[in-house]
């Protein structure tokens, strides 16, 4: 019994909204090092800008994301200020 291939994934264009939001993320994982917390907090950070989700503050909290060398707040406040660049 073989198993499948895996199926073919699509890069985001550089310019989309989607990829600057998980470049930012991807930029603190000295702070978040499991690449998993860091897909849901990209995820989650895409919705706020899309005016669908909560502020920051609320989804670094709710995300439980493992944070290590920095509080919860200094990181949403970091991630704050990057939003707000890009928006």
């Amino acid at each position: 019994m073989g198993t499948l291939p895996p199926p073919g994934v699509q890069k985001s264009p550089e310019s989309s909204l989607e990829k600057k939001v998980y470049s930012i993320v991807d930029s603190f994982k000295e702070y978040l090092p499991v690449a998993n917390d860091r897909n849901r907090l990209g995820f989650n950070l895409y919705k706020y800008v899309k005016g669908e989700g909560d502020h920051p503050s609320i989804i670094v909290k709710n995300a439980k994301v493992e944070i290590k060398g920095i509080s919860e707040k200094e990181l949403a406040e970091k991630l704050s200020a990057e939003i707000k660049k890009i928006s």
